[in-house]
């Protein structure tokens, strides 16, 4: 394939010009191309018989045609091309145009040292262009120069070799209650075991434009693993392993490797305990002792009013009367068989057969199931689902079911802006300093004692700054993470809800004016709206 392409013809008396005419598929001779050259060579020519002179080359058979655009004598005309770089700076594209009848060509050295004054330097396909000068291709756009596109690198990843996930929920047994005694919630470890491997972030590798100036790939996430005084990394701080028999969980990006502590009762035998690691309870919790454990508690009997607060999950067999004291404090999921009189917080779900005159709070969801399956007087909130099978009383006993973000989220999520942008303020108005005493630092100038302390505290101001800043990102991230969460919050009653109940969702709630049955309550339209399931 080859366009078709012209040349201008320098006669004593006049000029014309020679129309080639395209081969196999090629484009035309475009008019617009032929002015533009033209006029560039300040050659003079009528528009109309130009025009005329081009259509006319259409029909000829000989694949030239000729004809005379003046009657002026003009100098050779040399071998030229037009270049245009892209917006990128990636890449540079020539359309080259022959020299007149007996013009000079132009040689790949002149060529190459155009592209020089230009100061295209990176990327020059100097191989294509030899070829290009020595059977030449007119009236094509050419790729002369193409930069380098940087490799985009990967973020670090860490992979681990134990369930991390903190939504594993207990099954519901054939008879409809809930499975308490088999709920395999602990990740239980050996000493050597491998727990965690580090994928390391590749850095990617950096570009250059066509004028050799440097891009830059994308910044990419850098990990390390982090582990306790139970776990120990290799010597290239690629893997953690177990040091201890006991289990493993992962608790704010930090793997925890821990014995677990087992007790038959937590009673006046043993007084309160304060663990480091996981409890295992055989017995009950007597009221008025507390269990604190950083990892998981797990009680196979009863708890009466006392207190337990756990850097992991909560597990009761045989379920919680508070008696009106009790707490359960968790910072991942909380299941028991059942709760009353039980003030509980969980920083994932809440997993349980009922709940009677207790205040709840999860920051996923609460899941009432199991035969009984019902919520009683009381309050009870979540970020995004509260399903329950008998939702309030027929006794009239108040129970307010929340979900979605409260009002004060999006309040604190206003202020944390506020705050990003007066410390984004502040980093500006320290950068002059510190430019300056880097540029003098590097100009080899001399700062005095006082100068060099006022650049430090300046430079340890800038850090903290830095990481005040990106906590306020962190955090407003996270209150982002609940707000979007909150719109699609909603409740569900599988079986039935009686009048007097209390939803909210978000800012807006409603009361059940008389019993209905297998229902979702959802915001929509600024209210709380009833649907069938």
């Amino acid at each position: 394939m080859r366009n078709g392409y012209f040349q201008i013809v320098c006669g004593e008396k006049e000029t014309s010009l020679k129309i080639f005419l395209p081969e196999e598929g090629g484009k035309p001779v475009r008019i617009r191309e032929v002015i533009s050259y033209l006029t560039r060579n300040g050659v003079d020519f009528d528009t109309t018989g130009l025009n005329k002179g081009i259509m006319d080359s259409l029909g000829t058979t000989t694949g030239e045609y000729q004809f005379v655009i003046n009657n002026k004598h003009y100098n050779e005309v040399r071998e030229s091309y037009q270049m245009q770089v892209s917006q990128d700076k990636m890449l540079a594209i020539a359309r080259f145009y022959p020299p007149s009848l007996n013009g000079e060509r132009m040689t790949a050295d002149e060529f190459f040292n155009d592209l020089e004054h230009k100061k295209i330097k990176f990327g020059i396909l100097k191989k294509g262009l030899i070829k290009f000068f020595e059977n030449p291709v007119y009236c094509a756009d050419m790729v002369v120069v193409k930069g380098k596109l940087p490799r985009h690198g990967k973020d670090a990843s860490i992979e681990y070799f134990f369930e991390t996930n903190l939504c594993v929920k207990p099954t519901l047994k054939e008879d409809g209650s809930v499975d308490f005694f088999n709920l395999n919630t602990i990740n239980h470890c050996k000493e050597g075991e491998l727990l965690a491997r580090l994928h390391p972030a590749d850095l990617g590798d950096p570009g250059r434009t066509i004028y050799d100036e440097k891009i830059k790939p994308r910044d990419v996430k850098r990990l390390s693993i982090k582990g306790d005084r139970n776990s120990v990394l290799s010597d290239d701080r690629l893997e953690l392993k177990a040091k201890v028999d006991g289990h493993v969980s992962l608790v704010d990006g930090m793997v925890f490797v821990s014995n677990v502590l087992e007790v038959e009762n937590v009673d006046n035998a043993t007084g309160n305990i304060d663990y480091d690691g996981s409890v295992k309870v055989n017995g009950n919790v007597c009221a008025n002792f507390s269990v604190k454990a950083r990892g998981d508690i797990e009680v196979r009997g009863v708890v009466e009013g006392a207190y337990l607060e756990s850097g992991g999950n909560i597990i009761i067999v045989r379920g919680m009367n508070g008696m009106g004291k009790g707490v359960l404090k968790a910072e991942g999921n909380v299941i028991a068989k059942f709760l009353e009189n039980s003030k509980v917080s969980a920083g994932g779900y809440v997993s349980t057969e009922s709940i009677l005159h207790s205040e709840v709070m999860a920051d996923s969801e609460v899941i009432v199931s199991g035969r009984r399956g019902f919520i009683t007087g009381g309050k009870v909130s979540a970020a995004h689902l509260v399903q329950v099978k008998t939702l309030g009383s027929s006794m009239g006993a108040a129970t307010v079911i929340e979900v979605g973000a409260d009002p004060s989220v999006k309040i604190r999520l206003l202020e944390l802006q506020q705050q990003i942008i007066d410390k984004e303020k502040e980093l500006e108005s320290l950068k002059p300093i510190l430019e300056n005493a880097a540029r003098k630092l590097s100009s080899g100038i001399q700062l005095r004692p006082e100068q060099m302390e006022f650049a430090r505290v300046t430079l340890e101001k800038e850090k903290s700054l830095k990481r005040e800043r990106d906590v306020c990102i962190k955090k407003m991230e996270d209150l982002q993470t609940i707000l979007n969460a909150s719109n699609s919050a909603k409740v569900e009653v599988t079986g039935e809800v009686y009048g007097g109940t209390r939803i909210s969702i978000a800012d807006v709630s409603t009361i059940i004016k008389g019993n209905t049955h297998y229902c979702r309550f959802i915001k929509e339209a600024g209210d709380v709206k009833m649907v069938p399931l």
